[in-house]
């Protein structure tokens, strides 16, 4: 227990607290709509945004947090815009994926010198989380929670049945936006302990868990936060251990809690027959 004492660690595990709250809101939100392949294709176009922070010499956070909004931006408008209906949403997220990758590639490339921590951004790297990340984290969840609390209703509606919502004279265009901009803003904010690699599962394994034992949305979520941060926390420690990336152990344990629930739900179906 003594690297509870490190200033990196604890920073780690502020951040692993603060990440596991934004992933389970907008995780759940992203489940629900089904729009799981969206969060990749905006995890992998931010490497776009860090190869041009490294090429300009400015933060590579600030930088990907941009690519990935417009990234973000440019999927849902493309998907649903009455000029582009016949283009297929699937089809959009692959050149958007692609796109961000080429372009973080060519310009990482151009960047004179040695790229230092590119393995940080790509697995995760407990040691890189600072308190300005914290800071930003922090602001970010707060700004979730106070959203989810206020517009818990439209947000739902919205996930599970837009046209349903769009008839009840629900701003539909608007919560897809706001909700597609916090996807990226989660996202790119996670990309020091997750790394992009990985940082999909993050949003997407914890809902799938808590879905097996509950179909509430908000039970979900809190399902989801709780799951996260034990991934999270769990993963710490271990890529301490190590010395692996943080990123890989969090997905590990992360898999496997799913895998005991799935095997603790067969069970309880076992039983019940």
């Amino acid at each position: 227990m003594d690297i509870l004492q490190y200033t990196f660690f604890q920073n780690a595990l502020w951040a692993s607290l603060l990440i596991a709250i934004a992933c389970g809101i907008v995780g759940t939100y992203i489940v629900s709509r089904r729009i799981v392949f969206i969060s990749g294709g905006i995890t992998h176009a931010s490497f776009g945004g860090l190869g041009i922070g490294f090429y300009l010499g400015i933060d590579p956070v600030l930088s990907a947090l941009g690519f990935a909004v417009l990234s973000a931006f440019g999927v849902e408008y493309l998907s649903h815009s009455g000029d582009y209906k016949r283009i297929r949403e699937d089809s959009v997220i692959a050149a958007i994926w692609s796109l961000g990758m080429a372009i973080g590639v060519i310009f990482i490339f151009l960047t004179p010198g040695y790229t230092p921590n590119l393995s940080a951004y790509l697995f995760g790297n407990i040691l890189t989380v600072s308190k300005t990340d914290i800071l930003w984290m922090f602001i970010l969840s707060v700004v979730l929670i106070s959203v989810y609390l206020l517009g818990k209703r439209i947000i739902v509606y919205t996930a599970f049945d837009r046209d349903f919502a769009r008839t009840q004279g629900l701003p539909v265009r608007f919560v897809e936006y706001m909700m597609m901009l916090f996807i990226a803003a989660t996202i790119v904010l996670s990309i020091r302990l997750i790394g992009i690699m990985l940082l999909m599962s993050l949003v997407t394994i914890p809902q799938m868990t808590a879905n097996m034992f509950t179909s509430n949305y908000n039970k979900i979520t809190i399902i989801s936060c709780i799951l996260g941060f034990i991934g999270c926390v769990s993963g710490l420690f271990l890529s301490y251990f190590f010395n692996i990336p943080s990123g890989a152990f969090i997905i590990l344990v992360l898999i496997t809690l799913f895998l005991i629930a799935k095997a603790i739900q067969s069970i309880l179906i076992i039983c019940e027959h």
